[in-house]
């Protein structure tokens, strides 16, 4: 078994798909109407579905807001300069909302970040050994 993906609900699927491949630099995975349903699915990822975990973007063509609840909690992505990816970040217009810095109570360098729709995403400084 392995995990698959993640489905996230969003508003805007167009502002969603800028996010996730121009701040984030994933890739547009696949993406498929379905009228019948009236809702498209877009999957997002760094690599190809045969190998990693990616996320699948729903949206309801006729919601275009969600409420995020309080029991989801973050995406994480590592990466190798976290200091460097929240600047790219920002520099596309994406929004930091926590700047690099140990983890509450430990020494694990975080960021996080936030996707249009309010969801998010937690830099994880890659340790190197």
């Amino acid at each position: 078994m392995r995990l698959l993906h993640t489905m996230l609900r969003v508003g805007d699927l167009d502002r969603a798909l800028v996010f996730y491949t121009e701040v984030l630099g994933m890739r547009l995975l696949r993406r498929q109407d379905y009228p019948e349903g009236r809702f498209t699915l877009a999957f997002v990822g760094y690599g190809d579905e045969s190998d990693t975990a990616v996320l699948e973007l729903t949206h309801n063509w006729d919601t275009n807001r969600y409420e995020l609840g309080n029991a989801y909690g973050h995406i994480a992505i590592e990466t190798d300069d976290i200091v460097a990816t929240c600047e790219a970040v920002r520099l596309k217009g994406g929004k930091v909302v926590r700047e690099p810095g140990p983890m509450k109570h430990g020494t694990t360098v975080i960021a996080f970040v936030e996707d249009p729709d309010g969801y998010k995403i937690e830099f994880i400084q890659k340790h190197t050994q």
